[in-house]
């Protein structure tokens, strides 16, 4: 069982927004369920017409038609629209600029990848650099009170900055290529501006700017080394995570959830550049017990995902009553930028999510950092248990510290007490996921509940890794809370169901990332989770319909801890027979691959390594012996075809060894039982 790992190249910080992956390749798909293809080719036109009006107006369209929709969008695309657009900002009218870099910007964050990795091979970045000199002596003339322009113009200038910054970040998730390109501008003293001049800016193009540094500090050495160079940098974030007010005490922004979301950020951010550097203060402060944990573990508690889609489905239910815009509109006019109050509630909800989203992204690099924990869970008085989360919290989370803490152990202290949030994060709503092969109702929305899930149940991957590590006895005998948390997460899985196809990538990810969650779990409560027949043919099922190796090896490593419940002696059968299935036979090689097949060889040693236990028999009157003696000769083939040379292939390969010489001795050791 592995922690999360993050690899630069792939990972987005803001998964895409509104996906198209349930519509077939190619552009006749998207014809098919577009409803407004038929504008298209009129906004193409009017983009390089010789009016500056009618140039502003496409690129107002362009953000209207996406909206909300991957079939116009992928339409547009084809048509190039992404390069009539960076076209458009080297135009001579500032508002048209202004308009093109919005346009682009809204495709970055609904489209992902494909559109930002096509922005930049269009060298979006040769303009886009330009606007950052501009904005920066801009926003200076208004720090300074040098100018005295009017509330409107600033306010444009403040969308484009953000506008501008968001479309940065969103490009150094794109490549490497991208990322050193964006590195080559030195964009933190700009972004930390923003940060700085907080109590005069609006949230919007702040937040915008601490959300850049989090991704180019996210591991990063030039951006870290920039950032850590000035202590007040470091002071600045360090304030604003602790801060009580507003960024510009403005009452109105403190119900922001962004206000939320920025201090999210910044904590982030200080963990992304830590340890930090002498003489500054911020360097005396231990970042994730002072600050991001106690910061972010009410951040996950605070939303009910029930409730914030129950809440959404309300919203959209009055939004699709209600006469649209577009609808009123003269053909080929773009619908108003105005949103209605139920828009404006759904953004909200959204940016709400997306701060627990970005929460338990931070925590999930806290628990893959923590050391193993020395937890005691005191013995409770009464031994009966109710099935709420405030119960499991109880059960896993009240600890006490040894007198003399080892280092960073508060930290640690903080895994039994995650564990109850995290689990009820992890439970589908009914629009967690969009229905097979359509869109959903809502796709913003539908896409951050599915992320907040699998972002839930990679800290519970770390949590559970850091308390296999452990070791804790106390803990390990809580079999009650551990049954509890055993049971939500088959519960998630079994709403999250086995439906496959396009747009349901997600309810497979998930799939996959909690079967690792289960074999933590089963580590930290091994012997003591009875094995359930129906939840053993499911993970049977996924491991021999899986193609991917690693979600093998999970669900072996899960079912090898089932399988040592001591009195489960059908159970221990059931698995066991399925194990020895793995193993390669007549010359052939596993029907799983190689890693699986150390996994399973490990596991039957594991299981069998002692002969008292009940469920012994099973491999006594089961010939497993004679088994296992008629595969070591095909297992030691396997292990010298196993290429050191390939990408972890040199760790594989020792640990293969390991159980290749293991299993010779249990082989000897069994024969010489004699029983």
């Amino acid at each position: 069982m592995g922690k999360a790992q993050k690899k630069r190249a792939m990972r987005r910080h803001n998964p895409m927004r509104v996906p198209d992956s349930h519509l077939p390749h190619g552009l006749a798909s998207a014809t098919s369920t577009s409803s407004k293809s038929e504008v298209i080719l009129p906004i193409l036109q009017k983009m390089e017409s010789s009016d500056a009006a009618e140039r502003k107006w496409a690129c107002v369209a362009v953000s209207n038609l996406i909206q909300n929709d991957p079939s116009t969008r992928r339409l547009l695309q084809g048509k190039n629209v992404v390069g009539a657009l960076i076209t458009r900002l080297t135009d001579a009218e500032e508002e048209v600029i202004v308009e093109a870099a919005g346009s682009l910007r809204n495709l970055c964050i609904d489209g992902g990848y494909d559109i930002c990795a096509e922005m930049y091979n269009k060298n979006v970045l040769v303009p886009w650099k330009s606007f950052i000199p501009k904005i920066s002596n801009t926003l200076t003339q208004y720090l300074e009170g040098s100018t005295t322009t009017p509330e409107n113009a600033r306010n444009l200038v403040y969308d484009f900055a953000d506008n501008v910054i968001t479309v940065l970040w969103c490009l150094s998730e794109t490549s490497n290529k991208a990322l050193e390109a964006i590195n080559n501008i030195r964009l933190v003293p700009f972004l930390m501006s923003f940060l700085g001049a907080r109590d005069k800016l609006p949230l919007a193009p702040v937040t915008a700017a601490a959300h850049c540094l989090y991704v180019l500090t996210d591991d990063n050495a030039p951006a870290i080394s920039d950032l850590r160079a000035d202590a007040g940098y470091l002071s600045c974030l360090l304030d604003i995570t602790r801060s009580t007010e507003a960024p510009n005490n403005n009452a109105k922004d403190l119900s922001d959830p962004r206000s939320t979301t920025l201090k999210v950020l910044c904590s982030g951010i200080l963990r992304n550049v830590s340890p930090l550097p002498p003489p500054a203060a911020a360097s005396f402060v231990d970042i994730d017990n002072d600050v991001v944990l106690p910061l972010l573990q009410p951040v996950i508690s605070s939303v009910p995902l029930s409730d914030a889609s129950a809440k959404a489905l309300e919203l959209i239910t009055i939004q699709n009553s209600e006469p649209q815009i577009e609808k009123l509109s003269l053909k080929h006019t773009p619908g108003s930028d105005h949103k209605s109050k139920e828009e404006v509630e759904l953004a909200r909800l959204e940016t709400t999510l997306r701060t627990v989203q970005l929460a338990l992204e931070i925590l999930t690099g806290v628990c893959a950092r923590l050391p193993d924990p020395k937890i005691q869970v005191p013995e409770k008085e009464d031994e009966g248990h109710s099935d709420d989360e405030e119960d499991l919290a109880t059960d896993i989370g009240d600890e006490r510290m040894e007198e003399d803490p080892p280092a960073n152990s508060a930290s640690a202290s903080f895994l039994p007490t995650l564990v109850a949030p995290l689990v009820a994060l992890i439970q589908p709503t009914s629009l967690s996921f969009p229905p097979l092969a359509a869109p959903s109702s809502h796709p913003p929305t539908t896409s951050v509940l599915s992320a907040i899930h699998i972002c839930a149940l990679e800290c519970l991957n770390n949590i559970f890794l850091s308390l296999t590590t452990g070791r804790n006895l106390s803990l390990s005998t809580d079999v009650d809370a551990g049954r509890r948390v055993w049971d939500g997460v088959w519960s998630a899985l079994a709403a999250v169901g086995t439906e496959t196809g396009l747009g349901q990538e997600r309810r497979k990810e998930m799939w996959h990332v909690a079967v690792g969650v289960l074999w933590g779990i089963g580590n930290v409560w091994k012997g003591s989770l009875i094995p359930n027949e129906e939840q053993v043919q499911i993970l049977i099922q996924l491991c021999n319909t899986t193609s991917e190796e690693r979600i093998r090896v999970r669900c072996i490593g899960t079912l090898e801890c089932l399988a040592q419940h001591p009195q489960s002696i059908d159970g221990n059968k059931l698995i066991s027979q399925y194990l020895l299935s793995l193993l390669p036979s007549d010359g052939k090689p596993s029907p799983v691959g190689t890693e699986p097949l150390i996994q399973a060889t490990s596991a039957l040693i594991d299981i069998y390594s002692d002969e008292e236990m009940p469920y012994d028999i099973n491999f006594r009157e089961g010939g497993y012996l004679v088994k296992l003696i008629s595969s070591i000769e095909s297992v030691r083939k396997a292990v010298r075809g196993i290429d050191k040379r390939k990408e972890g292939g040199k760790e594989l390969r020792s640990r293969a060894e390991e159980v290749r010489d293991n299993l010779a001795a249990f082989i000897q050791y069994r024969k010489d039982l004699r029983v």
